[in-house]
């Protein structure tokens, strides 16, 4: 957010500064600063760290307790009963009947059957068929009394449980998790700064780019007004007797020449702003110039314990140590499906109907709690000892990639620097050479006024100077763009 805020403080201060009509003009640094403000993979990467630091933090709250509630309805169409209807005793048989009325059956073996037999047409029958009665029914509505207690209320039936759960030992399992989860937030954060430096090195190229074409056109405009000139005397000469046509018309071969590479050259110094302004996100028609179209001096190259000392700050090299610890810390929690397992969990419970003082379906019930501890000890798992197996060789591999990446990176290193000290040494006879070719051509121009020398000769003399000049632009360019590579890899862009 602050870089988005300088940039955007930065544009609005230029575009102040710059009147009405005017062509904006920006320097490197701020083509580099529009081009990290508006690249998309800038902003993917910003939004896969903060994802990456989500679920690292994440991973560090599994380690501790975890609070979770419940509720529950259930509607039942009939209720349950754990007695019968109807219930036999040695005596006789009790029922119950739908609406909830009770009866007695005195059985046929019963002594209260034998004893009616018996008074059966006395006048003992009456009062005795009464009390039998009176006894059947007495033991009726008993058992109906029991037979409601036995009935669940369970026709609504609402729960809720509040439990903690707490992870005591895993096998290590949460420890390697959090490790695998901080190395892919490392991860995010180095190709996020491998981004930055991959935008900056686009820029930088293309902004180089721009000032060779923009030198190579102010080159090609002087060598076009030379042959302006010459051919204006060769054309006077002509008219004196003291050249031929033909001397004119070599002369004329040329200016076209140079009118077409100076055509050339404006068209590539449009296609090369294009292409900058497509690297810093401005539209491609935005019209602007660079502050400095100096080249200036490139760094002194490194020496070799500086450039493999700077290995260790790459971000590929980064990048495949995280790697390698994710393929170590994978092979731990694979171990730890081989190891105990610890949880403890505690919970309050409340239900309806409840169960305090018997089944009742009323709201006065106070719940209850419960606590345990569960361990799980594995003892013939083969498909976990295989899978730890592998994750050991496949954290070996990455130790290997990670060694040959690091001598990969030092040869790259080591390479650059070569080059940079190459161009340098280009620079050098390049600028000897059109430091020569420019002497030659003055002393071809004052020959050629003293006619002690013909056109051509002079045409010579321009040329070689022109292909001297462009091949300094083309060294101090390399130079320019080896140097930026070359910071790249030494971790200071």
């Amino acid at each position: 957010m602050i870089r988005k805020f300088v940039v955007c403080l930065v544009l609005i201060t230029v575009s102040l500064g710059v009147k009405a009509g005017d062509t904006l003009r920006y320097t490197l640094q701020q083509c580099r600063d529009m081009a990290l403000n508006k690249s998309v993979s800038a902003q993917v990467q910003e939004e896969s760290m903060l994802a990456a630091k989500y679920n690292r933090q994440a991973a560090l709250a599994m380690m501790f307790p975890r609070v979770s509630a419940n509720g529950g309805y259930m509607w039942n169409s009939r209720n349950a009963h754990l007695a019968s209807n109807e219930h036999s005793f040695p005596f006789g048989t009790a029922s119950v009947g739908g609406n909830g009325t009770t009866s007695f059956q005195w059985s046929d073996q019963s002594i209260v059957s034998e004893i009616g037999a018996l008074v059966q047409g006395t006048p003992l029958e009456q009062p005795f068929s009464a009390i039998s009665g009176a006894a059947g029914q007495g033991i009726s509505n008993a058992y109906g009394k029991l037979y409601d207690l036995l009935t669940l209320d369970v026709q609504h039936i609402f729960a809720a449980q509040v439990g903690v759960q707490q992870p005591i030992y895993l096998g290590g399992r949460l420890t390697q998790m959090y490790r695998i989860s901080k190395s892919v937030e490392n991860l995010a954060s180095i190709r996020s700064n491998a981004a930055h430096d991959d935008i900056i090195y686009k820029v930088d190229e293309a902004y180089w780019r721009v000032v060779s074409v923009a030198h190579k056109k102010a080159l090609a405009e002087q060598y076009y007004q030379l042959l302006v000139k010459l051919e204006s005397d060769v054309n006077e000469a002509v008219k004196e007797g003291l050249a031929t046509q033909s001397d004119l018309l070599k002369v004329m071969t040329k200016k076209g020449e140079a009118e077409v590479k100076r055509l050339q050259a404006d068209n590539g110094l449009t296609l090369s702003r294009m292409a900058l302004a497509q690297v810093c996100g401005m539209p491609l028609s935005a019209v602007f110039e660079l502050e400095d179209l100096g080249l200036g001096e490139t760094q002194l190259p490194v020496d070799q314990m500086v450039a493999q000392a700077a290995v260790s700050g790459r971000s590929e090299m980064q990048m495949v140590e995280e790697v390698e610890r994710i393929a170590k810390s994978s092979a731990k929690l694979a171990s730890a499906g081989l190891q105990p397992n610890i949880i403890a969990a505690a919970n309050y419970i409340y239900t309806n109907p409840n169960v305090e003082n018997g089944i009742r379906n009323n709201w006065s019930g106070t719940g209850f709690f419960n606590a345990g501890v569960v361990v799980n000890v594995p003892i013939a798992h083969a498909d976990a000892i295989l899978r730890y197996k592998a994750a050991k060789h496949a954290a070996k591999v990455a130790t290997l990639k990670t060694e040959e990446t690091r001598e990969l990176l030092t040869l790259q290193t080591t390479q650059a620097n070569q080059k940079l000290m190459e161009a340098q040494q280009k620079i050098v006879w390049a600028r000897m050479t059109e430091k020569n070719a420019a002497e030659v051509l003055r002393m071809a121009e004052e020959s050629y006024a003293a006619g002690m020398i013909t056109s051509s000769d002079l045409l010579m003399a321009q040329t070689a100077w022109l292909a001297a000049a462009g091949d300094v632009i083309d060294a101090e360019v390399e130079a320019k763009t080896t140097e930026t590579k070359l910071r790249k890899y030494l971790c200071t862009l």
